[in-house]
């Protein structure tokens, strides 16, 4: 089976990736399968991000992984079966990135159903799927 699962979640809508987690949970439960929970902090343009206080993204990143290891602490797992990362840029570049220099070979992810948008420029599970270096979950919401 799949030893390690990154399981992408929204920092703004950590709700969203619930059916993910649990069936990542599930897998590690029943097969043993490493957990790498993972969020993207959107890159801000730099006249926008001249605006903003010092030190905004250090925060903003640091803010995001106290969610991540919450979603990970609630996933009653042992030790060493969670581990989180935070990344900036665009989601589906630092998902397929992420995926191949973790070594992880499922991604296991919640997608919107796809609404006519999606099949003019793609939805990011899209992108992911066409392109990730290893399987790819996608669950519906």
């Amino acid at each position: 089976m799949f030893e390690k699962i990154l399981v992408p979640v929204d920092p703004a809508e950590p709700g969203f990736a619930k059916d993910a987690l649990a069936k990542a949970g599930q897998m590690a439960r029943d097969y043993g399968a490493k957990i790498h929970l993972m969020a993207v902090c959107p890159e801000v343009q730099s006249f926008v991000a001249s605006q903003l206080p010092e030190g905004w993204q250090k925060r903003a990143t640091s803010e995001t992984a106290v969610i991540l290891d919450k979603i990970g602490a609630d996933l009653n797992l042992p030790d060493g079966t969670v581990d989180s990362v935070v990344r900036m840029g665009s989601v589906y570049h630092e998902v397929i990135d992420e995926a191949e220099q973790a070594g992880c070979d499922l991604v296991l992810m919640s997608s919107h159903k796809p609404g006519l948008s999606t099949y003019f420029i793609g939805s990011n599970a899209a992108h992911i799927v066409r392109h990730a270096p290893c399987s790819v979950m996608v669950l519906r919401g």
